[in-house]
């Protein structure tokens, strides 16, 4: 089996005793190599799963190994950019790319890290504390790639930027990624941006992990369907709606779809992540390999 970026087994977070837990019990495994978007609502756990995996925060139960290892020892071979990018504003330009060729002796990427800062016109004597959002997003990146870790993890990387440097960025991202072999976890709300970077799928909800594995399998498993109202046995319903006679639901197949009367296509992975976030009971899917149970 290929090795794993990360593994987890019971995991458990949770921010005092009168608020539900982050996470809780959640278990999943991600293979090296893969670019991975982890997605899902607001409070479930994205950036509280990424913190721990880079060594900020420490679980309350359960385990999460990252590159076959704890988190902690892990830390120089993973470069994390959280979603404030916290930078020291007094220094410059130039001082925080010097600063990360400082802390990371015979790893540091100059080249890169200087060309993701240059496509941005960023003037190198400007203070960081005079740049605008998307300007302290294009550094922190800028010192993500430059440490070149085995493990980027990166909490809404893009929520600041323009689209034209979104695109430029994710481009470098994914350039970086299938050059290097490096693993990438990527939160977002965007999903389009995901969809078209991505190749693996981790759908957080409820402190667990709901959908999880290739983004291809994911999405061939399930199917939408329309046509008269009609009985979906054997077939998991995650969401059906009614108007008059006419049917639409989202499916995960048991066996084919052999009803002559209904139509059927492939999801788009926003219908896919909609509709099992409107279907919270839906039951959890993991493909092979995703499953950290026996981590």
């Amino acid at each position: 089996m290929t090795s794993a970026a990360l593994e987890a087994r019971g995991l458990g977070k949770r921010y005092g005793r009168r608020r539900p837990p982050a996470l809780a019990g959640c278990a999943f495994r991600l293979p090296a190599g893969r670019v991975c978007a982890l997605t899902g609502p607001n409070g479930a756990g994205k950036s509280t799963l990424l913190a721990l995996a880079a060594g900020l925060l420490h679980p309350d139960e359960g385990t999460l190994r990252v590159l076959g290892t704890d988190p902690a020892s892990a830390r120089h071979r993973v470069a994390y950019v959280a979603q404030n990018k916290p930078l020291y504003p007094q220094l410059t330009v130039a001082d925080t790319l010097r600063m990360g060729r400082e802390l990371n002796p015979g790893r540091w990427d100059a080249g890169t890290a200087e060309r993701v800062v240059a496509a941005g016109k960023l003037d190198p004597a400007a203070r960081v504390r005079g740049l605008s959002g998307g300007q302290r997003t294009r550094v922190a990146l800028a010192l993500a790639l430059g440490k070149r870790a085995e493990l980027l993890l990166l909490d809404e990387p893009m929520a600041d930027l323009d689209p034209l440097a979104r695109h430029q960025l994710m481009g470098t991202l994914m350039a970086d990624a299938a050059e290097r072999g490096t693993t990438v976890v990527m939160s977002s709300h965007i999903l389009g941006e995901l969809e078209g970077a991505c190749d693996y799928l981790f759908l957080l909800d409820g402190g667990r992990i709901r959908l999880g594995g290739g983004i291809d399998d994911i999405l061939g498993a399930h199917t939408l369907v329309t046509g008269p109202v009609t009985d979906l046995s054997p077939h998991t319903v995650i969401e059906a709606r009614t108007t008059g006679r006419q049917l639409t639901a989202l499916i995960r197949r048991e066996g084919p779809v052999d009803d002559p009367s209904l139509r059927t296509a492939e999801p788009t992975l926003e219908e896919l992540l909609l509709g099992h976030l409107r279907s919270p009971e839906a039951p959890p899917l993991l493909a092979p390999g995703a499953d950290g149970s026996a981590a």
